[in-house]
């Protein structure tokens, strides 16, 4: 048979395709038939022509067409009997819009990161013609118009949902939407990453498109690096920051398929100033200077005053204009006041004052300078021989020439113009609490005790014996000495060890007992015998020398 019809056909035409064969037995058992077409939608009619225009067997095939029957094949057959003899195929080529578009994911599993590459493929299941054109839609707006959408070096912002366009000369055929999931961590601060002290502070840990993600997070937190705290919440919450919450926070979101962590985000907790901390100090090695420092916490750094009975010296913003005496050094919530060649007129109150644009706070403290000053070279602690001079240092802003006195243990001992008192080889005795009093026409004021130590060996130990009768025999042996260091004691009868202030092993007699003070030791031996007669030592020693004495003790 032959068949006769469109090659081409629109979808949803409806279209008539021919099948015929030249042969026709009125009285035989000849036919056509149609197969592969759906009877639901299609209608056949067949005729026979015997008439002098043409002999033939005719059978019509009508029906529509959609894009799924295209390349679908029918089949026209002609059967004589229970036989059949041969069959015409027929292709059908149904013209149709780009049919079953869809967007294809490579990787299509695992977590995408950023700075990973990724493929978007868009496919068409069928379309004749074929498809001569493709566009990319990123949440509605268009991103590209090639098959294959390449991400090279994914970023947070490649996060949301795509569909393609496949088109042909039809029209288009659209896809529906992928969402392509971003696994990047990211904490954001609300309502700011830079708050005030006791507002409500939150931090959010969010990968894009959390809310829709297809697998269940678990999020962990750290602050300043160190664990903090995990769980399934999203959020850290603050109801009332404090100074103490600020710090660098980071978080780390984890699901099936791996983790990410953040990079951390620096919570700056703002706050006025706390109570300034305000120091003093007075220095007289080479030449008398006060030293006055304050110190503050706070955040916004705070500007610093220092001030003395209420009138400015110094602050750590535009500078007052400085005294020809002061010198000062500002850093941040840090101000240093030096007052060169200090005297009674510096005296009084102190205060510093520190202020932001939270608030301000003030602390005092008084100071006392004194005129008199006394100054110990080489040392406060010398050993017996050196050459010490004692000098007291006045202020030296007088034009009097000043009167010096000198006291020793509250007693005076020299007066004179003369700033120093000299020991060209000082002994033991030498030492002792030292004070001077500068007198001028100013006044006079009297420098802080200082006491000036002396350093010497043992002097000759002093020993005494004697024996009680009452109560029963009972004698005592006592030795004493002058030192500086203490001395250690030792009692000794011939070669043996009697007692000791410190170092020595007990005494195996129960009839001897030892008391011990500063540089003195006393021996009580009871029930005195004949043998307890005889020559005592007692040896005293430090670590400038040694010396001894003895006593002949009679019973």
């Amino acid at each position: 048979p032959s068949v006769t019809g469109s090659e081409e056909l629109s979808e949803g035409e409806r279209v008539s395709l021919e099948c015929s064969t030249p042969y026709v037995c009125p009285w035989g058992d000849i036919a056509l038939s149609w197969e592969g077409y759906d009877p639901r939608v299609s209608a056949v009619s067949g005729h026979s022509q015997l008439d002098t225009s043409g002999v033939g067997l005719h059978l019509t095939l009508t029906s529509s067409f959609s894009w799924k029957d295209h390349s679908k094949k029918l089949l026209c057959r002609v059967s004589h009997g229970s036989g059949k003899a041969s069959a015409t195929e027929v292709v059908l080529r149904v013209r149709h819009t780009p049919k079953d578009t869809r967007v294809s994911l490579s990787p299509s599993s695992g977590n995408i990161r950023v700075g990973d590459t990724v493929s978007l493929s868009c496919e068409a299941g069928s379309s004749h013609p074929p498809v001569s054109g493709y566009r990319w839609y990123k949440d509605g707006v268009a991103v590209g118009t090639e098959r294959v959408l390449a991400l090279h070096g994914v970023r947070r912002e490649d996060h949301g949902r795509y569909h393609c366009e496949a088109q042909n000369a039809l029209g288009a055929g659209v896809s529906p939407a992928v969402t392509l999931h971003v696994f990047s961590a990211e904490i954001s601060a609300s309502p700011a990453a830079e708050v005030r002290e006791g507002t409500a502070t939150t931090l959010s840990c969010d990968v894009p498109g959390r809310e829709g993600h297809p697998q269940e997070l678990n999020y962990t937190w750290y602050r300043n690096s160190a664990w903090l705290k995990e769980g399934t919440a999203h959020t850290l919450l603050f109801p009332a920051v404090a100074a103490g919450d600020a710090g660098y926070y980071s978080c780390k979101v984890t699901n099936s398929q791996g983790s990410d962590t953040s990079q951390a985000i620096s919570l700056s907790v703002t706050y006025p100033p706390r109570i300034p901390t305000i120091a003093l100090f007075q220095e007289t090695q080479g030449g008398r200077l006060v030293i006055v420092r304050c110190t503050v916490d706070s955040h916004p750094p705070a500007t610093l005053a220092i001030d003395r009975d209420g009138a400015v010296l110094a602050t750590s913003g535009p500078q007052v204009a400085l005294r020809q005496r002061l010198g000062v050094t500002a850093s941040r919530n840090a101000l240093r006041l030096e007052i060169r060649d200090a005297g009674p007129r510096d005296s009084g109150k102190y205060g510093c004052t520190a202020s932001n644009v939270h608030g301000n706070a003030s602390a005092t403290k008084v100071l006392v300078t004194r005129a008199a000053e006394l100054l110990i070279q080489p040392s406060a602690e010398v050993l017996e021989g050196t050459a010490v001079t004692l000098s007291c240092v006045g202020t030296g802003d007088t034009a009097e020439e000043p009167l010096y006195a000198w006291y020793r243990n509250g007693r005076r001992i020299q007066e004179s113009s003369i700033p120093t008192l000299r020991f060209p080889s000082v002994r033991g005795d030498d030492a002792g609490a030292f004070q001077c009093r500068v007198q001028s026409g100013n006044g006079s004021d009297t420098s802080e005790v200082v006491p000036l130590r002396v350093l010497y060996p043992p002097r000759q130990p002093v020993m005494s014996s004697f024996l009680q009768s009452r109560g029963g025999r009972l004698g005592i042996i006592q030795c004493s000495v002058e030192s500086d260091p203490e001395s250690n004691l030792t009692l000794r009868r011939g070669d043996d060890v009697i007692a000791c202030t410190w170092g020595c092993p007990p005494v195996p007699n129960p009839r001897v007992r030892s008391t011990r003070s500063y540089n003195s030791l006393e021996v009580e031996i009871r029930d005195v015998v004949l043998e307890d007669e005889g020559i005592y030592v007692c040896q005293a020693g430090n670590a400038q020398g040694s010396a001894s004495a003895a006593v002949d003790f009679q019973a």
